[in-house]
């Protein structure tokens, strides 16, 4: 009786892992230039409009699943609701070769869709509206208020216009 107990408890246990969905794995993400700490944001690394010529900061992300071919960034901040969620400030992508397990992304320039490294683009522009709207990617704008910014990282398999996330992480830019 005991023996088939134990084992109908441990068919039962598989049965439900097999039935429980996937979950995204976590991955490692830090600042690639000393500059940037997570407190403040850098002098110069916010919007033209308040005088800056910001770009995305460079970052190191580990733990990258081998089957993973690019790296999708959103940016947003956490201050302004319209700008908080689902990349408000812009989306970047960035291919990586499958089967690293690390990768340093490039900066990128904010509030162009030119210029952009090689294997970068833009996957959503900015929410930004008037004198804000701009393509690409939206450097910090609170104008010096305290915001918080932030990004959420994920390593995705893409294939045409699909994507499949595998691993997410998130980084705390700094206040503006």
């Amino acid at each position: 009786m005991t023996h088939r107990f134990v084992c109908s408890t441990i068919l039962a246990l598989g049965l439900a892992a097999l039935a429980a969905p996937a979950q995204a794995a976590d991955l490692k993400v830090s600042f690639a230039d000393p500059a940037w700490d997570g407190r403040k944001i850098p002098s110069g690394q916010h919007c033209s409009k308040f005088g800056g010529h910001g770009a995305t900061p460079p970052l190191r992300v580990e733990g990258i699943p081998a089957e993973a071919n690019a790296i999708i960034v959103e940016y947003n901040d956490r201050s302004f609701r319209k700008l908080s969620y689902d990349g408000g400030h812009g989306k970047i992508g960035h291919d990586i070769p499958p089967g690293v397990g690390v990768v340093v992304l490039s900066a990128v320039p904010g509030e162009t869709s030119s210029g952009l490294p090689d294997g970068t683009w833009i996957h959503k522009r900015n929410r930004a509206t008037g004198s804000y709207a701009r393509p690409g990617y939206l450097p910090p704008c609170s104008g010096g208020r305290g915001n918080s910014y932030f990004a959420e990282v994920f390593a995705v398999r893409k294939s045409g216009d699909d994507m499949e996330e595998l691993a997410e992480g998130k980084l705390n830019l700094g206040t503006y």
